[in-house]
């Protein structure tokens, strides 16, 4: 009898030809021969917990999704040389200003210290290596929508300078820390435009 009613609940339906973007990024994946030190370093840099380990993978999340990164434990790996294509870094957004500069502090305090600091033009963003040598960045949308952002892409300001203007932190820290606005630390500072991506 369930058999017969199910049938009769279904109704033909057609899948959509057109593209369908994803609703959310879920997780990476790392591959490492080093992987106490990089579950500390992403605990520590990005808050994470583990969620599952086992001697093959460790899973690890910071919010509600099962996991937000996963780092597969294989013997005898060997760093990528400064030649090879593949993945530059990965991103990460705070809410605010505070948070990214708190953060950074807190991070200072354990040794960890962003390698490039940078303010983008549309986000000021600091750079970190785990300890495998992959990039990490942390930023701050300059912008409060995703349109201005994306519109700063059209501006003769980002056609001048596609890679921002080198900062320091501690001196945003300590501008914060005075009491500064928040439109003041989010301004781009004068100066050269930094050079090109490193590794």
């Amino acid at each position: 009898m369930d058999t017969i009613l199910d049938a009769a609940a279904r109704r033909p339906r057609t899948l959509d030809a057109k593209p369908v973007a994803p609703v959310l990024f879920a997780h990476f994946v790392l591959r490492s021969s080093n992987i106490q030190p990089m579950i500390d370093w992403y605990s520590a840099v990005l808050n994470m917990h583990v969620v599952k380990r086992t001697e093959y993978i460790c899973f690890l999340t910071y919010d509600e999704e099962h996991h937000r990164l996963g780092i597969v434990n294989i013997a005898g790996l060997h760093a990528a040389d400064s030649k090879s294509w593949g993945l530059a870094h990965v991103a990460y957004t705070f809410r605010n200003i505070g948070e990214l500069l708190s953060t950074y502090r807190r991070l200072k305090a354990q040794g960890i210290e962003p390698y490039r600091p940078i303010h983008h033009g549309p986000t000021v963003s600091l750079y970190y290596h785990d300890p495998d040598g992959n990039s990490v960045e942390l930023q701050v949308d300059v912008y409060t929508t995703k349109a201005e952002t994306a519109a700063y892409f059209q501006t003769d300001a980002f056609g001048r300078n596609p890679i921002g203007v080198a900062f320091d932190p501690e001196v945003l820290a300590a501008a914060y820390e005075a009491g500064a606005p928040d439109s003041e630390l989010l301004r781009q500072p004068e100066g050269p435009a930094a050079p090109g991506q490193p590794r």
